[in-house]
C-alpha cells in the first residue's frame, strides 16, 4: 500500500514537470533558476517583445505568460541576483529577470 502511494505521487510530480517540458530547458539547467509550481502565484507577468527585464523576488511564485503559453514558476536562485529568462522559457531571449532578496529570510 505504501509503496502504491509513492509510486502515485512519483507519477504526478513527473507529469507536472513533463507537461511544463516543452516550456522549460531540461530539468538541470532548469533547477538553477527554481521550478514549476502548483503554487497559487502572487502575480501574473506577462512577457512581449517590448519586455526587457522583469523583477522578481527570491523564492515568490509567479505565473509567467509568454505567447499562449504559461507556466507558474517558483524563483528558488540561491546565489544568483540576475539571469536571462530565456534559461527556463525558449524564446524569451532579450529578457532578464533581476531578483530581490525575499525580505522573509533578510535575518532582521
Amino acid at each position: 500500500m505504501k509503496r502504491s502511494i509513492i509510486a502515485v505521487l512519483a507519477v504526478s510530480a513527473i507529469s507536472t514537470l513533463g507537461s511544463s517540458a516543452a516550456f522549460a530547458q531540461s530539468e538541470r539547467e532548469m533547477a538553477a533558476y527554481g521550478y514549476t509550481s502548483n503554487a497559487t502565484p502572487s502575480r501574473t507577468i506577462t512577457v512581449n517583445a517590448s519586455t526587457r527585464h522583469i523583477n522578481v523576488t527570491r523564492l515568490e511564485t509567479v505565473a509567467l505568460k509568454v505567447g499562449d503559453k504559461t507556466v507558474n514558476w517558483t524563483f528558488d536562485t540561491l546565489g544568483k541576483n540576475s539571469f536571462p529568462l530565456s534559461k527556463i522559457v525558449p524564446g524569451a531571449d532579450k529578457v532578464t529577470v533581476y531578483l530581490e532578496e525575499n525580505p522573509l529570510y533578510s535575518g532582521s
